[in-house]
């Protein structure tokens, strides 16, 4: 598993993202053996060309508790 993933789960999430902008017709950002969007989603993660954003989510707040 790449370390700029936190888990399996985001790891998963994030090839899917990026496999779904390749078959909408991003370029590569690499070379790969494979023509699977997904394998070469897997491929550009692991290699470390595709970054990622947490987004900021606000704390959440108990009902009542303002």
């Amino acid at each position: 598993m790449d370390s700029a993933f936190h888990n399996k789960y985001s790891l998963v999430k994030g090839a899917a993202r990026r496999a779904r902008q390749l078959q909408s017709g991003a370029p590569a950002l690499i070379t790969s053996k494979s023509m699977k969007a997904c394998r070469v989603a897997q491929d550009e993660i692991r290699q470390g060309q595709v970054k990622y954003v947490l987004p900021n989510v606000p704390a959440r707040t108990e009902p009542g508790s303002h």
